[in-house]
């Protein structure tokens, strides 16, 4: 993680711009985000990096240049910035009273709910086409899932559950993050099993398992 100052003097000093740890998550966040919450969830989390970079840093608000990373909101001052984040929350609200109702409407159901979750790139989008042929997006990527999805699965038994895959968790979440990973832990706070998927061929598998 880098200040703005420290951000500045890199840039200065190697002619090129400068993203930390936080910047390069948000940049990655900002390509895969594709629903209508995943959006407003990545840019929540941008905006409020952005409005804790610019509060008191006066010159230092030039240095974080055009937007967040390569993809994000451009220069907007301070003020704005308060603004759309305050008419972001009130949409993120509507979603997930969206979420809850259909969340309830499974529950009417009484259909079992198994909650995927696991390191980011452990292979939980892997695990969910393989069983249910869900097709959503897999690749051998940090976050390529961002948003959650749910999908049946017809057990041989002639049961049916309900499978649901969610983003992969990171050492060091950023706080300008966890907004955007609060539908992965509502969905698996109210899912009946958690599956906890793990890359057995990852060195640091242990370490990954820990922060999951």
């Amino acid at each position: 993680e880098l200040s703005p100052a420290q951000m500045g003097n890199l840039s200065d000093a190697l002619d090129t711009k400068v993203m930390d740890r936080t910047l390069i998550i948000l940049d990655i966040f900002a390509k895969r985000a594709f629903t209508r919450e995943g959006k407003i969830q990545v840019e929540l989390a941008q905006l409020k990096y952005r409005a804790s970079k610019l509060t008191g840093q006066g010159k230092a608000l030039s240095r974080l240049g055009g937007g967040i990373g390569t993809r994000g909101p451009g220069e907007k001052k301070l003020e704005m910035i308060r603004t759309r984040i305050s008419r972001l929350k009130a949409e993120l609200r509507d979603v997930v009273k969206h979420r809850e109702v259909q969340r309830k409407q499974r529950q009417k159901n009484h259909l079992p709910v198994v909650c995927i979750v696991g390191y980011t790139n452990a292979g939980k989008s892997t695990l969910l086409n393989h069983f249910t042929n869900a097709g959503v997006y897999e690749e051998d990527q940090l976050f390529a899932t961002l948003d959650p999805t749910t999908k049946s699965l017809d057990l041989s038994g002639g049961q049916t559950i309900l499978m649901t895959d969610t983003v992969g968790f990171i050492r060091k979440l950023p706080h300008h993050l966890v907004e955007a990973f609060k539908s992965t832990l509502e969905e698996a706070k109210y899912s009946d099993l958690i599956l906890h998927v793990v890359d057995a061929s990852n060195p640091q598998k242990e370490k990954q398992m820990e922060a999951v």
